[in-house]
């Protein structure tokens, strides 16, 4: 994707050929900002401190971080060590210890003086598998929003709305639930996206809505409890979010608030789809709402906002009483009975078990 007519992936190898660079998401939309990580330990820090989220960019940023462990130690009980240290930065999303698993596996056997090497190749490769992965979501999912388009008569716009970000910011590339609205934008289909703000990081109005700006999608923010009225008085045409862990039964979990999405889009008739990639499927799990474990971040995210002050300073103020507890579960589950479709680079399915394995056959 491009930002002011540059073309950026969110993690990339710099031009020493070694050290990992990220853009600093925290700092959006106020500011854009590169970093550069050198040691496993920046890695897991900027993995904990979501200056890189969503699930296939965490996994992506992880796979980079056992490179950078390599530096200093190719054994055996190191790599144990970095995929320890760096599966305990975020516990929810499945591709953490999936892109772990997949480096391990390339390293496995392989001789020590190989192995730094193997594992940078290995690296770019799942990031290059993620980036061609979520642009063929888009194409798929493209086909959904046209047909709403087509269904509601041209033409008038299509109206989609949006949870959190799963957009190119989340991923390697292009995303998950927003690459179907670039393809139809670029192919000239009238969208426009209701983007929630996402409390408590809000990530839709700070990260959703700076992409889709910077692409020049047409976006509304809204606050996050409106998307139900919007549904009841037919301005949303469908919902597309994503989700950091799929259940093998279906169910999905995604950024707290989207259950409830899901809910109201049931009630109002609204078709609810999932985008996701393989790497998000967690096929030892079958109750996604009893077994993915819920992160509950720190409560400053809840009792604390951030914003930039007339003059231009961004500041941090509090917005709860001193002495007010606060909870932050940071997701949610939503059962496969309110999900209308789950949108993968292998087309789009019913969300179940028989679904998801008609497209994956080789998980039978």
């Amino acid at each position: 994707m491009k930002v002011d007519g540059v073309a950026y992936r969110t993690i990339w190898v710099g031009e020493d050929g070694w050290s990992v660079h990220i853009i600093d998401q925290t700092r959006l939309p106020h500011a854009f900002a590169t970093l550069r990580l050198t040691t496993l330990a920046e890695a897991a820090h900027a993995i904990r401190s979501m200056q890189v989220r969503g699930a296939p960019l965490v996994g992506a940023t992880a796979a980079y971080g056992l490179c950078l462990a390599l530096r200093e130690d190719v054994s055996d009980a190191a790599i144990d060590a970095a995929c320890a240290l760096l599966l305990a930065t975020r516990p929810t999303a499945v591709n953490l210890r999936w892109a772990l698993d997949e480096m391990r596996a390339s390293l496995r056997n392989r001789p020590h003086a190989e192995r730094l090497r193997a594992a940078y190749g290995r690296a770019a490769a799942l990031c290059d598998d993620d980036a061609a992965t979520c642009e063929a979501i888009g194409e798929h999912g493209l086909k959904l929003i046209r047909e709403a388009w087509e269904k509601k008569g041209r033409p008038e716009r299509v109206n989609v709305l949006t949870h959190c970000n799963a957009g190119w910011l989340a991923t390697v590339d292009w995303g998950t639930a927003l690459a179907p609205i670039y393809k139809a934008f670029d192919a000239g289909v009238p969208v426009h996206v209701w983007v929630d703000e996402t409390r408590p990081r809000n990530q839709g109005a700070s990260l959703s809505a700076w992409e889709l700006g910077r692409h020049g999608v047409p976006h509304t923010v809204i606050a996050d409890n409106v998307g139900g009225h919007l549904m009841q008085h037919g301005l949303v045409d469908l919902c597309i979010v994503g989700t950091d862990r799929t259940a093998a039964s279906g169910d999905v979990c995604n950024k707290i608030g989207t259950y409830l999405k899901a809910l109201a889009a049931h009630d109002n008739g609204v078709p609810f789809y999932v985008a996701l990639p393989h790497s998000t499927i967690d096929w030892s799990l079958e109750d996604g709402v009893r077994d993915i474990p819920i992160e509950e971040r720190d409560a400053a995210e809840v009792t604390q906002i951030t914003g930039r002050a007339p003059d231009g300073v961004v500041v941090t103020v509090r917005i709860t009483p001193p002495g007010s507890a606060a909870a932050n579960y940071a997701f949610d589950v939503t059962p496969a009975r309110l999900v209308s479709g789950l949108v993968t680079e292998r087309g789009v399915c019913p969300a179940s078990r028989q679904g998801l394995l008609g497209l994956y056959p080789e998980r039978a």
